[in-house]
């Protein structure tokens, strides 16, 4: 086990994705102590987005319940714990995500060493390494009263979402969404305008949201990627998304607007 010896704080443990929750009587919320709640592989400390500290870690071994604690998904997290922790949970697992991907250098294969809370260095080449975000854009596609939701065959259960999709390199995220359009659907969009974007750590995406109007062309889905799509007016539309996602507060913006 790790020694650490810190003021109470806030402690976010992992085991691959799954969260160390703490029980109470009203629901879980993280556990803040001045040691590792559980035996831990490696700690770090973490400033969040407001400023304070905390630690994030993880475990080589699975976590177990027990009378006090909860080990829990952290997508799944999101329904039993407060916003702010659930966020902050978020920043926590990439970054241990990014300690456990960037253990040697890319360039010679050297052990890296931790240098600050988000920088490696290599002790040979002295090539430096920070934690990595992929931008991703997801769209709404209107027509009419209608928008375009579709199931990519890597969605669990029967929901629809938006078309998304990863930027690639020399891309301006317009041309992302306009490309990303294209290749999955086969349709033509304009009036691309920025709607809003969120931190999705599964593992390190930002999404970026976009709304579109529909132009042209016949729905032909990318068979690889989506299984099916069509577009789907506010009387029927199919399952959508989860409460916490991007694609949610954009489809629930067209259905109050």
């Amino acid at each position: 086990m790790e020694k650490t010896n810190n003021a109470s704080l806030y402690w976010y443990v992992f085991y691959n994705d799954q969260l160390l929750l703490q029980k109470k009587a009203d629901g879980y919320v993280i556990p803040c102590t001045d040691e590792a709640p559980v035996t831990v592989a490696r700690s770090l400390p973490v400033e969040m987005q407001d400023g304070t500290m905390a630690m994030a870690a993880f475990t080589d071994a699975p976590l177990e319940e027990t009378d006090v604690f909860m080990p829990m998904g952290l997508r799944a997290s999101y329904d039993h714990i407060d916003r702010y922790s659930y966020d902050q949970a978020g920043k926590a697992y990439e970054i241990v995500y990014w300690d456990q991907h960037s253990r040697f250098c890319p360039v010679c294969g050297t052990p890296t060493e931790l240098k600050g809370p988000i920088m490696k260095k290599c002790p040979h080449c002295g090539n430096e390494m920070f934690p990595s975000v992929s931008p991703a854009v997801l769209v709404l596609i209107r027509k009419g009263e209608e928008i375009l939701l579709v199931h990519a065959r890597n969605f669990r259960g029967t929901f629809h979402g938006l078309v998304a999709g990863f930027l690639e390199t020399g891309e301006t995220l317009e041309q992302c969404v306009e490309r990303e359009v294209w290749e999955e659907t086969g349709l033509t969009i304009r009036n691309i305008t920025y709607f809003g974007n969120q931190p999705w750590p599964y593992p390190s995406n930002l999404m970026i949201g976009f709304i579109a109007d529909y132009v042209s062309g016949e729905i032909k889905l990318q068979d690889e990627e989506l299984s099916s799509g069509s577009f789907f007016s506010k009387d029927n539309l199919p399952e959508i998304p989860h409460k916490l996602s991007l694609a949610r507060k954009l489809i629930d913006w067209w259905l109050g607007n």
